[in-house]
């Protein structure tokens, strides 16, 4: 009998969206600053966002609208940025 791997973590969830932003941002050769610059979000935030973290140790956790910024700023859905697998939502609580 297989099991089903286990959902990810938030911060693997995280981690993984950071690579993701950072594919997208290197597809289109574009800098951590402009990229940051043109989503109306500072360029540290944005470099955490790379690394998957907020604030060390924690997950990053951007809002809807910075979310919907980074993918028009990169030409990319949101879905495209997004993991493949979600994290257990009740996980953590």
């Amino acid at each position: 009998m297989s099991r089903r791997p286990s959902p990810p973590t938030w911060e693997e969830f995280a981690r993984e969206l950071g690579h993701n932003l950072k594919r997208a941002r290197q597809a289109r050769g574009l800098s951590q600053e402009r990229v940051a610059f043109a989503a109306g979000i500072s360029g540290f935030t944005y470099q955490k966002f790379e690394k998957g973290e907020s604030r060390p140790g924690a997950p990053m956790n951007p809002r809807l609208t910075t979310l919907v910024a980074l993918s028009q700023v990169l030409e990319v859905s949101i879905v495209d940025l997004l993991p493949t697998s979600l994290p257990d939502a009740t996980a953590g609580r």
